[in-house]
């Protein structure tokens, strides 16, 4: 039928943009120095205790990451509730 054709290339399109993009979504909450990376995660994890953090070094600069959503608009909620308390923050798209 037509909608199973229709719903068949939208798996197609997923699947590849899974493959190019990764899956699921993290907010950025800091990228610079190490210094200041590891005070904020120290901040960000009394703030928020429950809350998942990463620590990243991409040379040459230090990335504080929260949190592994299925949807961006997860990840968008998420990044609302923490920007009462922190600034700066972006949701970006997790690699493969």
């Amino acid at each position: 039928t037509k909608s199973s054709d229709e719903i068949e290339n939208l798996i197609i399109k997923k699947r590849a943009f899974n493959k190019e993009f990764g899956y699921g979504y993290s907010i950025q909450i800091y990228y610079g120095d190490e210094t200041n990376a590891r005070e904020l995660k120290s901040k960000f994890k009394v703030t928020y205790p429950k809350a998942s953090l990463e620590l990243n070094y991409d040379q040459p600069y230090w990335k504080v990451l929260t949190g592994n959503y299925k949807t961006k608009l997860e990840a968008d909620k998420a990044m609302l509730h923490y920007s009462e308390n922190f600034s700066g923050l972006i949701v970006i798209p997790l690699g493969k």
